[in-house]
């Protein structure tokens, strides 16, 4: 029978490891586990686990405090040292390594160039990865752990966390991740932290948004006590701790220029994942291109749609993608159900909201093309502050659901098309649509009429490309005016943006507006007529100008005599003035030059009668320009200087574009080309800064006609037929009458007869079509130069020119009909612009 000795040794510390030795010790110390525990300055719990094997390999400090409260000298130090390294060795479980993707990354070079820097020189300690659900953050998770993996000795660590739901489960995943026995602990993360010590590892979090708050309290305890530790994450939601770097994961790059459209990142991932299913669209990447531009680069997206080509064309999924993302679904089947589909993508983050945010998401879905943070302020309920809104949109831009943009000195806030249509679905089914798309539309009508009174002066440009910006959000608040049938709404907003439309070039959909938010206003109770008087006069004033720079001068003056006994009535004199201005505009188109002066000049009068410079300075270009029409140079030329030196005084860039076009008409007319070049490309400039396209068309065609008069007929050529294109797309057919005119006279400088008859005839149709003659100022070159046709075409071949240009639609002839046929190649291409035939 052993001694009792040999008992003691066996059971208490002989072969029972690094627990067993220490028991012994402290028995022969006299010590309970609570004295020990106590001495040491350790848990009760602690010691209890070490002794029977729950704990294993004790961080060196935990060492050295066991060894000087046992008061153990150093031979039985170093054993039980050696003890704790034998027991470390054998206990430590491989740490769980990241996944092998499935298939290769597309793209994301300029990602992981930037993430790589920080992360692998160690910029950062915790970088996290942060998108909207499919934008691919656990892709480039993956490939950036795998790029910067040779910087950290000690390893990279994955801790998946898609499948987890339990906040207290992170910890724990984190200990077996990293290869710890897991234990009963009631100090997990502070064993954790032990076990990592001064490892140089990455602990990598993937898919951590739904357990942020539990993540981050992981990552800022093992942050602060392991030195040498690194984490990476991929969050839809921000950690928010002390050092933490954010990198927002973009969409991937979209195809801008056609030529390389099979270069785009978005169109490799499309064309990539086609191809394995079966199908290969590289013959129809135009097809491709509107797919990936309509998902926004978004690669879960692409993806999605990528698998339906198995029983869809490319076009047909394109077509189906305009009206609906519904199709985006049939993700793999071993994959999360946020990943099957786009709806259970973003039914993941909805998922995480509070109340308030939900309600304020799907509020936002009213908004098309972006928002301000004002704008968002006006659609939520109950009158939220500005304070209030930003902390709402902050929230959901942490939570990637919105994008923020900042341009400008101005933040700007977008949804993605998809994330909207699911937030337009959320807003239906609480039945708030319509109560949120008319505080839309109201805060959008006040929006137009505020811009008024800036659209003229200083501040034209800024407001130009304000409302420019906003465009989308205009459309949206005009068409639910007019399909609610709120007039007051419909023919503010109309009303409000006649100036817009006209300086931006929206003539043809400015004027739909305003014809049918008067049609509205046709319907009102008598007793509200005088109510809406100024309004209705505002929206007649737009309708006529409208309608008149399309040239349908019946209908514009119909509308313009509606206004100005409106006006009249309601005694504005500016109202009035402005009217008559417009009046005068429609005799000076139709020839009628003496009328157009009168009405200017009465113009003249009333604005001379309140004070107003601006009208004061319009009025007096309007008549320079009547004034160079029609021949008399020197008077225009003394009346567009006035209007010139004005329009600077109150810094209104509209006018001085046109005093500046009006003046360099009159050099180039005069002979004084390089003065006319000079101002004319001063006012190409401004009109370009301004975005003002009617100012645009015009320079280009008298700096065409400059080039033409020094025979630089190339350059001509290309400035009119720029000219013609805007002035087509604007729906100006007067000046494009003219434009064509031109052209016909440098294809006969060019001795291409044929064709300047063809454009001559164009250009007769077009007149007499709108029943407006020929510029006085430039009959007699267009004569010169059907004469010149004339006597250089036998008169079949001219009647035979003349009448097709004159039959021709006019978009027809600025895309260059009809196809030219080179002399001796009757086979070759049609020309694609009308320049071709020069």
């Amino acid at each position: 029978m052993p001694s009792d000795g040999s008992r003691r040794g066996t059971g208490d510390g002989q072969g029972a490891g690094f627990g067993g030795l220490l028991r012994r010790h402290r028995r022969e110390a006299g010590l309970s586990q609570e004295a020990l525990a106590e001495r040491a300055g350790l848990s009760v719990d602690a010691i209890a686990a070490l002794e029977r094997g729950r704990r294993r390999a004790p961080r060196a400090q935990t060492l050295r405090l066991l060894a000087d409260a046992l008061r153990l000298g150093e031979p039985e130090r170093s054993l039980l040292s050696a003890e704790a390294r034998k027991e470390a060795g054998a206990a430590r479980l491989p740490m769980r390594q990241p996944p092998v993707p499935a298939n290769e990354l597309i793209g994301r070079t300029t990602e992981l160039t930037a993430t790589t820097r920080v992360l692998g020189q160690h910029l950062t300690r915790l970088l996290t990865l942060t998108g909207p659900g499919g934008v691919g953050k656990t892709r480039l998770t993956l490939a950036l752990a795998a790029d910067v993996a040779d910087n950290f000795r000690d390893g990279v660590c994955w801790v998946p966390l898609a499948s987890v739901t339990d906040p207290a489960a992170v910890a724990p995943l984190v200990a077996t991740s990293i290869g710890m026995h897991l234990l009963e602990s009631t100090r997990l993360l502070e064993e954790i932290a032990e076990q990592i010590g001064r490892s140089t590892m990455l602990l990598v979090f993937d898919n951590c948004s739904h357990l942020v708050a539990s993540v981050g309290q992981v990552c800022s305890t093992l942050l602060e006590s392991c030195p040498n530790l690194s984490i990476l994450a991929s969050s839809r939601e921000l950690l928010r701790l002390p050092g933490e770097s954010v990198y927002v994961v973009p969409a991937l790059a979209l195809p801008h220029d056609e030529d390389r459209v099979a270069s785009s990142e978005a169109v490799r991932l499309f064309v990539d994942r086609a191809t394995a299913r079966g199908y290969d669209p590289t013959g129809e990447l135009d097809q491709v291109a509107r797919v990936v531009r309509r998902l926004e680069g978004m690669p879960l997206a692409i993806e999605l749609a990528a698998a339906r080509t198995n029983v869809m064309t490319i076009e047909e999924l394109a077509d189906e993608l305009e009206t609906s993302f519904t199709i985006l679904a049939g993700g793999p089947r071993t994959a999360s159900p946020r990943q099957q589909s786009m709806y259970g993508a973003i039914e993941w983050s909805h998922a995480l909201l509070s109340e308030a945010e939900r309600e304020v998401f799907a509020r936002l879905s009213v908004f098309a093309g972006g928002w301000t943070l004002g704008a968002a302020a006006a659609v939520m309920p109950g009158g939220a502050t500005r304070v209030e809104a930003l902390d709402l949109i902050g929230r959901l831009a942490d939570k990637s659901l919105i994008r923020v943009v900042r341009r400008e000195g101005v933040a700007r806030y977008y949804m993605l098309a998809v994330i909207r249509e699911f937030a337009a679905d959320r807003l239906r089914a609480t039945g708030q649509t319509e109560e949120a798309a008319a505080r839309h539309a109201r805060y959008f009508v006040g929006l137009a009429e505020d811009s008024q009174s800036h659209l003229r002066g200083p501040e034209q440009g800024e407001w130009l490309d304000r409302l420019d910006r906003e465009l989308a959000n205009l459309r949206a608040a005009m068409a639910w005016a007019l399909r609610t049938s709120s007039v007051d709404e419909a023919l503010r907003l109309a009303g409000g943006l006649w100036l817009f439309c006209y300086l931006r070039g929206h003539y043809a959909e400015g004027g739909q507006w305003l014809e049918r938010a008067l049609q509205l206003g046709d319907s009102v109770p008598p007793e509200r007529i005088a109510e809406l008087a100024p309004v209705c006069a505002q929206a007649n004033l737009g309708a006529g100008t409208l309608a008149f720079l399309q040239c349908e001068y019946d209908a514009a003056t119909e509308r313009l005599q509606t206004a100005l006994r409106q006006y009249k009535e309601l005694g504005d004199k500016a109202g009035t003035a402005l009217v008559l201005q417009r009046l005068g505009g429609v005799a000076r188109e139709r020839g009628d030059y003496a009328a157009a002066e009168d009405l200017h000049c009465e113009s003249f009068d009333l604005y001379e009668s309140v004070g107003d410079r601006s009208g004061m300075a319009w009025a007096q270009n309007h008549l320079g320009f009547v004034a160079w029409l029609r021949g008399d140079l020197e008077v225009g030329a003394r009346r567009c200087r006035r209007a010139r030196d004005s329009f600077r005084a109150v810094g209104d860039g509209e006018g001085l574009a046109w005093s500046l076009i009006s003046l360099g008409a009159i050099a180039q007319y005069g002979g004084e080309l390089v003065e006319a070049e000079d101002l004319l490309q001063e006012s190409l400039a401004l009109s370009q800064r301004l975005g003002y396209r009617e100012g645009v068309a015009w320079s280009l065609n008298q700096l065409g006609i400059v080039e033409r008069r020094r025979g630089l007929t190339d350059r001509a050529v290309h400035l009119l037929d720029e000219s013609l294109a805007e002035h087509r797309d604007l729906g100006d057919r007067w000046r494009s009458a003219s434009v064509l005119e031109e052209l016909a006279a440098v294809a006969q400088q060019r001795e291409r007869s044929e064709y300047a008859a063809f454009l001559l005839g164009a250009a007769d149709g077009v007149r007499e079509v709108i029943r407006a003659p020929v510029p006085e100022i430039e009959k007699a070159g267009c004569a010169a130069t059907r004469a010149a046709v004339e006597a250089s075409l036998e008169r079949r071949a001219f009647r035979a020119a003349w009448s097709a240009g004159r039959a021709a639609p006019l978009a027809a002839v600025a895309d260059g009909y009809p196809p030219r046929e080179p002399a001796g190649d009757p086979g070759s291409a049609p020309a694609e612009r009308s320049r071709d035939w020069f």
